[in-house]
C-alpha cells in the first residue's frame, strides 16, 4: 500500500501499468473508494499508467476534521499529482469525483489534458437535499441512507443479486466525519460558471437509470463544455463502472485513442 503525506492529510493511493505509460487518473464516488474501478482495470490498455486514489475521508486516507470544502478535495487531488509528478494526465472522475475533475482542470491545466465526467454534474442536488441527508447521517449512521442509495445507484436487476452488498458494506463502514465532509462539499459546489470556461477534450458518461445524477443533469453539464461527447449507457446506473464494466472500459479506451493519449 502506499500513501502520501499532503500536510493535513494522508491520501491511499495505487499505481497500476508501466512508469512510463500515459497517466489516467480515477477519482471516486462520494461512499466508495478506489476499489471502485477494479472491475474495469483489465480491460483498458495494457500500456496505460493507472493512478487511484482513496479521497479524504474515505478508504485508507486519513480523515480530517469536518467539514470540507471542495476546495479542499481538489487541492488534495492537485497536491497528490505534484507528489507523483504527474503531468498531462486524463482525469476520469465519478459523482463527486467529477465535481474534483472539474476543478481541478479549471486550476491546473498543467496537470489535465482530457477529463471524463461520468455520473456527474456541475451542481449536484440543492443544500437542503443534502442537509437532511447529513441530519439522516447525524442520527442513524450512514445505514440509515445504505437502502434508499443503493436505489439511486443501482439498477434493478443488480440490485436482486447479491453483488450489490459489496458496494452496500463499503458505504457503511466509511468514517462518519469522512462522509459528512464530502457531503459538505458537494452541497456548497456550483461549477456552472467556471466549467462553461473550460476547453480541452471531455468525454461525459451517464446511466439510463441513474437515480443520483440523470442523464439529462450530466448531459447539461457536459454541453458547456464546446467540442465535449456524451454517451448514455443503457442498463446502468449512477456506477456504470460496476455494472457494466466492459462497456465501460470500451468507452474509455475509445476516448484514450481518439485524443492520442495511446
Amino acid at each position: 500500500m502506499k500513501f502520501a503525506d499532503l500536510g493535513d492529510v494522508r491520501l491511499h493511493y495505487r499505481i497500476d501499468g508501466p512508469a512510463n505509460g500515459a497517466p489516467v487518473v480515477f477519482a471516486n464516488s462520494l461512499g466508495t473508494d478506489l476499489r471502485l474501478w477494479d472491475a474495469v482495470l483489465p480491460h483498458l490498455p495494457a500500456g496505460v499508467r493507472i493512478i487511484r486514489y482513496d479521497k479524504r475521508g474515505h478508504g485508507l486516507s486519513s480523515t480530517p476534521l469536518a467539514p470540507y470544502s471542495m476546495g479542499a478535495l481538489i487541492r488534495d487531488a492537485e497536491a497528490l499529482l505534484d507528489h507523483l509528478e504527474v503531468r498531462d494526465c486524463v482525469f476520469v472522475g465519478l459523482s463527486v469525483g467529477g465535481m474534483i475533475a472539474q476543478g481541478l482542470a479549471v486550476k491546473r491545466m498543467d496537470q489535465i489534458r482530457a477529463l471524463v465526467l461520468s455520473n456527474t454534474a456541475a451542481k449536484i442536488g440543492t443544500p437542503s437535499i443534502w442537509q437532511d441527508r447529513m441530519a439522516a447521517v447525524r442520527s442513524g449512521g450512514i445505514e440509515a441512507l445504505a437502502d434508499a442509495t443503493m436505489k439511486r445507484w443501482f439498477t434493478r436487476g443488480f440490485r436482486a443479486s447479491d453483488d450489490h452488498l459489496l458496494w452496500r458494506n463499503m458505504m457503511v463502514r466509511q468514517p462518519v466525519d469522512g462522509y459528512l465532509g464530502c457531503c459538505t462539499a458537494i452541497a456548497g459546489t456550483d461549477f456552472y460558471t467556471p466549467t462553461s470556461g473550460l476547453r480541452l477534450p471531455t468525454l461525459g458518461i451517464a446511466g439510463s437509470d441513474d437515480g443520483s445524477t440523470p442523464p439529462d443533469l450530466v448531459r447539461e453539464t457536459i454541453d458547456l463544455i464546446p467540442g465535449s461527447r456524451f454517451e448514455l449507457m443503457r442498463r446502468a446506473g449512477h456506477l456504470p463502472c460496476v455494472e457494466r464494466p466492459v462497456e465501460y472500459a470500451n468507452l474509455l479506451t475509445q476516448f484514450l485513442t481518439e485524443i492520442g493519449h495511446i
